[in-house]
């Protein structure tokens, strides 16, 4: 038995000694992934794909060939756009107005404003500019 605890003695400090320098340096950082992380890889995606599809179309392509750009290069361009870049691009080009100006907007809006003002002083009776208005007097 003296002759088992001789050699198990020496063994098991040793194994002990393994095993503490095999865990030691090299454990897993293992932490949570949020929820944002997931969102902003999944925003970063789309956002490479927006790019993707919209320098593919014919029209697009014509339209740098007119202003004297490459459009081979255009591509390469932005696919070296970072993460933050592509998701800020892809947010301008989805906040644009398709094809039209805003302001048709601005003239609805002021014509609104300057018929509701004439509305409200002709019921009042300081101006006399529509008929279906009825005076007080």
């Amino acid at each position: 038995m003296k002759r088992i605890y001789r050699v198990a003695k020496p063994l098991s400090i040793f194994l002990a000694i393994w095993v503490f320098m095999i865990s030691g340096p090299h454990q897993a950082m293992a932490a949570l992934v949020g929820t944002e992380r997931v969102f902003d890889a999944e925003r970063v995606q789309s956002a490479r794909e927006l790019i993707h599809s919209l320098m593919a179309r014919e029209d697009i392509q014509a339209a740098l060939l007119r202003e004297g750009i490459d459009p081979q290069e255009a591509q390469a361009r932005t696919e070296s756009l970072s993460d933050a870049e592509a998701v800020r691009l892809a947010g301008a080009i989805e906040s644009l107005p398709a094809g039209g100006s805003s302001a048709l907007g601005l003239v609805i809006v002021a014509s609104l404003i300057v018929f509701i003002v004439l509305l409200v002083t002709d019921i009042m009776g300081y101006t006399d500019v529509f008929p279906f208005t009825k005076r007080h007097r």
